[in-house]
Order: structure tokens, then sequence, then C-alpha cells
């Protein structure tokens, strides 16, 4: 296991800044995930992490020790790359050794390395087969294993299920939290799909444009979500926004109007007491209502029906979009005109500034 900090790294290729300014603490044993859009620089602050690529500016370091410059070799890492880089000539036993044997590694240690990743990983039955005769999950399998076998410090884990077909990612992800947890090894892994992120991790990092926009465990970022922009990445579906404005204020508490589901009383931040305002909903606390119980009018333009639950699509009379996912089986047709209610203490405010308005609901 191994402790590993970031102090202000940034990144530059030529004039162009990917990375800014990035502080980070991972802790002993953690299971870390970096998230965010294609482009926002979480593979190439594993790179750094790795010593791929040396930052610009800042320092890595490792157990206290500042690594900045040492060689990616020497730093007693482990990367798991998004292709399997596996040599296709060798069987799964070779691939597996060729590192080990590299460094000179007495044979009676490198069999028992083998033979322990291998049950860890149940591809016993493939040592003495080819990559080109194995499953696209099998492959990614013996590329972990490969990794083990260096009995690292941590792991470096960059998009390693992206390849596999939907039933084999949740498949494979599973193993790997499950990995993770007999090894209690460091384990800093990326990814851009956020169901990944949330089923793995013990933190999160959300990224955006090279910078950290938050820190905090899976429920921490879909509860709280410091600003717009991880509340509307942060959970599938994604989030609902829809604009509101501040009403009357008296005795501390807060009116806020949103379009046609009256006024609901809030705790709020002083910033909150004027002007507009964003609400968030999640899709899935939205309940149906009938047309005189109130709530928030929508005309339906799609409807996903999945049996275990129904996916409703519609619009607002303001013309925004709003998205609801209803337990169980409903009978709503496209075109036809329903009704949304929600819990108050459902709701997530955010200013026009994009930051999160922390607010306290009312019963």
């Amino acid at each position: 296991m191994s402790r590993i900090t970031l102090s202000k790294v940034a990144k530059a290729f030529g004039a162009v800044k990917v990375l800014h300014d990035v502080d980070l603490d991972i802790a002993e044993g953690e299971l870390i995930v970096f998230v965010g859009p294609s482009g926002c620089g979480k593979s190439t602050l594993l790179r750094l992490i790795a010593g791929l690529d040396q930052p610009t500016t800042g320092t890595i370091s490792i157990d206290g020790k500042d690594v900045t410059r040492v060689a990616a070799a020497d730093r007693g890492l482990a990367m798991v790359f998004q292709s399997y880089a596996l040599y296709p000539h060798m069987t799964v036993r070779q691939n597996l050794a060729f590192g080990l044997e590299n460094a000179r590694m007495p044979r009676a240690e490198i069999d028992q390395r083998i033979t322990e990743a291998a049950r860890m990983l149940d591809i016993a039955p493939y040592l003495a087969r080819r990559p080109g005769q194995l499953s696209g999950g099998q492959r990614q399998r013996v590329a972990i294993g490969r990794a083990i076998v260096r009995n690292p410090t941590a792991f470096l884990l960059d998009e390693p299920l992206s390849n596999l077909d939907a039933e084999l990612r949740i498949s494979t992800r599973a193993e790997l939290a499950a990995l993770h947890e007999r090894l209690s090894a460091t384990m800093i892994y990326v990814t851009h799909d956020q169901t990944e992120a949330m089923t793995l991790a013990d933190r999160i990092v959300v990224l955006r444009a090279g910078r950290i926009e938050q820190v905090g465990s899976p429920l921490e970022l879909y509860n709280t979500p410091t600003n717009l922009f991880v509340a509307g990445f942060i959970g599938a579906p994604r989030m609902n926004f829809l604009p509101a404005k501040i009403g009357e204020t008296r005795a501390g508490k807060t009116a806020i109007r949103l379009e046609g589901a009256g006024p609901l009383e809030v705790q709020a931040a002083s910033a909150a007491a004027h002007g507009e305002v964003t609400v968030g909903l999640r899709p899935h606390h939205l309940r149906l209502v009938s047309d005189g119980e109130g709530g928030i009018p929508a005309q339906v333009k799609l409807v996903e029906a999945l049996g275990s639950e129904t996916v409703v699509h519609t619009t607002t009379a303001n013309g925004d979009g709003m998205l609801a996912v209803l337990g169980g089986q409903h009978k709503v047709s496209a075109g036809e005109t329903v009704h949304f209610r929600f819990d108050a203490a459902d709701l997530h405010l955010f200013g026009v500034d994009g930051l999160r308005i922390e607010a306290v609901t009312t019963p």
C-alpha cells in the first residue's frame, strides 16, 4: 500500500494548459476514481502519477518521498491500460512472468506469484493459452494479473473496462471491487462512466477542464453536489434543472417559486434571499399525481416501459425538458399532460453562479 500526494500539479503542452494546480491526497489502501468528460485531464493526471509524463509545475510524492522526477520503472507502481497490451505470441503464463523474469526474480518466486494471481482472478485454466484464444474479459483479467504479480505499491487503471460489452463490464467491475477488498491495495481508477465511479470508489474526484470540481464519497457527491456540473454529471439519469425565483423572505425562511408547484419554504443562506435560482430534481424523486393534486404539469414526449420502472420524458410549460423515473409500470402515453410532485427535502438549489446553496427544507 502507499499514500500518494499531489501538490499544485499542473501540466501544459506548449501554450495549452491541461491541468491547473491540482492538490490531492490519496490514502493508503484507498480506491479513488478520477471521473469527468472526455478531455478533462483525468488520463493525463494518471500518467503524471505513473511517471509516464512529468508535470510542468508541482510535486508528486509517494509515501512522503518526492518522485516528481523519478522514472516510471522506479516508482513501484503498476498500470493497467485501456488496451490489454498483451504479447500475442506468448502464453498467459509467459505474459505474467515476462516482467519478473526481466527483473531476474528467482523462478520459484515467479511461479508462486503467478499461481496466486491466477487463483485470485480465476485464470488458472488459461495459463497455457495465448491472448488470441481468450475472450475480452479473460484478456483484461490477464492484464490485471500482470500488474498483481509485480506486487506494486499502488495500481493505476486507465479505463480498463471500456472495451468490454455491457454485461461483461458489470461482472468485471464486481471482480475489481472484490479484488481491491482482498488486496487492500491503493488503486487509482480512471473512467468517464459515472456508474463505474459510483459503484467502485471509496472517493470520487470529479474533474472538468483540468480542475478538480469536487472530491468526496459517492453518496456525498450524489446527495450534496457542490455545483451544477457535479449535480448533472453524478447520477443516472442526470438531474433535472428547472428555473425558479426567490419569493418573499420572512423569519429566516425563503419561498422558492417553481412553475406549477406552488411556493416552497426553505431555510436558505442569505445569498439565496433574492433573484433567480436553479432547482435540481433527480428523476427518481419525482412521482406521478392526478390533475387535482397539483404538481408540475408536463407534456409527455416519450415513454420507456422497462418493466420494473417507467422512464417518462416530458417538457414543462416553460419548455424545459424533465425526466422522471417511476417505479413499476404506468399507463402513460406520448402527447398527454401529466403532473409530477416531489418532496421538498429532495430538491437542490443552485445560485446564478452555478454553486450550491445550502438549504434545509421545512416540513
